[in-house]
């Protein structure tokens, strides 16, 4: 139909029956039916996704291999918890209203997760897992800080295969198809218009981000934190952008979307940890772990170390 624009998967991609999908295949012991949302996947490769480049990163500085999953256990579903909450209530008319099923708030295969609202619950949960394992909290984040983004730019392919989060209308070449029938498709306007694809401009901005904030932070050495304030500046400034243009419903204070207050203050708070901890801390951290220790490996090959230094000390006095 549009020779020069973006189509929209099927909305029968949103869906699919993961047992009949597997018997589709050859799999006859697959006699089960379970229906799996294609936001859900997206949402779960980006978690993969971010849990992979944090331990490689926290390894490098020391940590223990994998010791990523035990604050994974916390941070996860706390963030899951509270991306929901927030997009609800930011959302009061899509779920609080006569006649509402309520328990549409709990249905997150829907869509609907607002990552200001992960950033906060997550954030806490990483604390009660940093606190657990023994890790420093900033040093954790500085290792997570890449990885987030990633996460978040595979989370907005979900939103594609929802339909959901596009702009305004649009003449470009990549404009986004939208069926007239979708919920948030402007009333009065023909069938036929093209959007533009917020989702995907978010996706883009947040792999530049991910590699600017690795370069950064090996160039300049940015440790204590700063990563991760550099992480909060970079996304909630493109976030400005693309939620102002944005055609979705959403909650408004001073004339203003809520969300666009959300990332001016992470903008604010990213720039504040970036500088207050670049006048506090100018050398390097000594140990990802809060109480200083080296990583387990590095123990293990001192001890080998003495202990071979003791064999040798008796074998010459023999």
């Amino acid at each position: 139909m549009f020779p020069m624009s973006i189509p929209s998967p099927p909305l029968e991609w949103q869906v699919f029956n993961l047992g009949a999908w597997l018997r589709s295949i050859g799999a006859s012991w697959a006699t089960f039916d379970v229906s799996v949302h294609t936001y859900a996947l997206c949402i779960l490769a980006g978690i993969l996704a971010a849990l992979w480049l944090s331990n490689r990163r926290l390894v490098a500085r020391g940590a223990e291999s994998w010791i990523v999953i035990d604050i994974a256990l916390f941070a996860v579903p706390l963030g899951i918890i509270g991306g929901r909450a927030y997009h609800v209530l930011t959302h009061t008319g899509d779920y609080f209203y006569e006649g509402a099923d309520l328990m549409r708030v709990f249905f997150i295969w829907e869509g609907g997760m607002a990552i200001f609202g992960a950033m906060i619950g997550g954030l806490l949960g990483a604390y009660i897992g940093c606190r657990t394992v023994g890790i420093n909290l900033l040093s954790y984040l500085d290792a997570l800080a890449p990885g987030m983004l990633i996460a978040q730019a595979l989370g907005r392919v979900g939103n594609y295969f929802n339909h959901e989060l596009y702009g305004w209308p649009t003449d470009l070449p990549w404009g986004l198809e939208i069926e007239s029938t979708n919920p948030a498709y402007p009333i009065g306007l023909p069938e036929g218009i093209l959007f533009h694809p917020t989702f995907l401009y978010e996706m883009i901005w947040n792999l530049l981000g991910a590699v600017v904030v690795i370069w950064l932070g090996r160039r300049y050495v940015l440790q204590w934190g700063r990563q991760f304030g550099l992480y909060l500046a970079w996304y909630g400034t493109g976030r400005i952008v693309w939620e102002t243009i944005r055609l979705d419903p959403s909650d408004m204070f001073l004339g203003i979307r809520t969300n666009v207050w959300a990332a001016i203050a992470s903008v604010v708070i990213g720039l504040g940890i970036v500088y207050i901890q670049g006048r506090r801390h100018t050398g390097r951290e000594t140990s990802v772990y809060s109480d200083g220790r080296a990583n387990s490996t590095e123990s293990a090959l001192e001890s080998q170390d003495t202990y071979s230094v003791d064999e040798l000390a008796k074998a010459a006095k023999s």
